[in-house]
Parts: structure tokens; C-alpha cells; sequence
């Protein structure tokens, strides 16, 4: 499965795209909302995994353009709990809260694909 992973923070973007390579998934990273909305148009992966607080265009503004165009599969992310209802309400499909392990991510990711 192919995931574009997207947050503005290296260190999580590292950790994120190694766990989920090491499950077996190819990956592409962005690390704005601008080049996130391009790659979910050119590289068409399977699931996008959104940081919701990032600065110029954030996640909430990406999912509100992405579903204008798109249905792929997003499970956006924060430290932020409160950002759990707006992400959702705006498509995004579940929401996971930082820190988390990367088998929960995992384990997420394996859903949405079935689902």
C-alpha cells in the first residue's frame, strides 16, 4: 500500500516512514499542506496520513480541498484531542492522536484498506 505521510516535523515524518516501510508499505512525504494537495493528485496513494497543525495551509484546509476532489482515505493526526471533530467532520475517515505507536498506525492503515 502506498501512504503519503504529511507533517512538518522531521523527526515524526522519520519515524512515521520508517515504521511504515518496515511493514511493508512504500511511502511519500510532504512537509506542507500545498505539496501535500500535489502528491495526493500525482501520486494517487492509497492513504494519507495528515498532520492537522502545520503552518500556511494546515491540515483542516488541505482535508477541505482534498474532498472537493478526492476520497482517499485520511487519517489525520495531532496532539491537539480537541482537533478530533473538525478533522472529522471536515472527511477526514479516523483520527489519531500523538504520540502513538506505529502498530496502532499500522493497524489503521490495514483497515482502511479493507474497509
Amino acid at each position: 500500500m502506498h501512504v503519503l505521510i504529511v507533517d512538518d516535523d522531521a523527526r515524526i515524518l522519520r519515524f512515521i516512514s520508517s515504521s511504515l516501510k518496515l511493514a511493508g508499505h512504500s511511502v511519500s512525504i510532504a512537509t506542507c499542506g500545498e505539496d501535500a494537495l500535489k502528491l495526493a493528485e500525482s501520486d494517487e496513494p492509497d492513504v494519507m496520513v495528515l498532520d492537522l497543525l502545520m503552518p500556511k495551509v494546515d491540515g483542516f484546509e488541505v482535508l477541505t480541498r482534498l474532498r472537493a476532489v478526492s476520497e482517499i482515505p485520511v487519517i489525520a493526526i495531532s496532539a491537539h484531542t480537541s482537533s478530533r471533530e473538525k478533522a472529522l467532520s471536515l472527511g477526514a475517515n479516523t483520527f489519531l492522536a500523538k504520540p502513538f505507536r506505529p502498530e496502532e498506525l499500522i493497524r489503521i492503515i490495514a483497515s482502511l484498506s479493507v474497509a
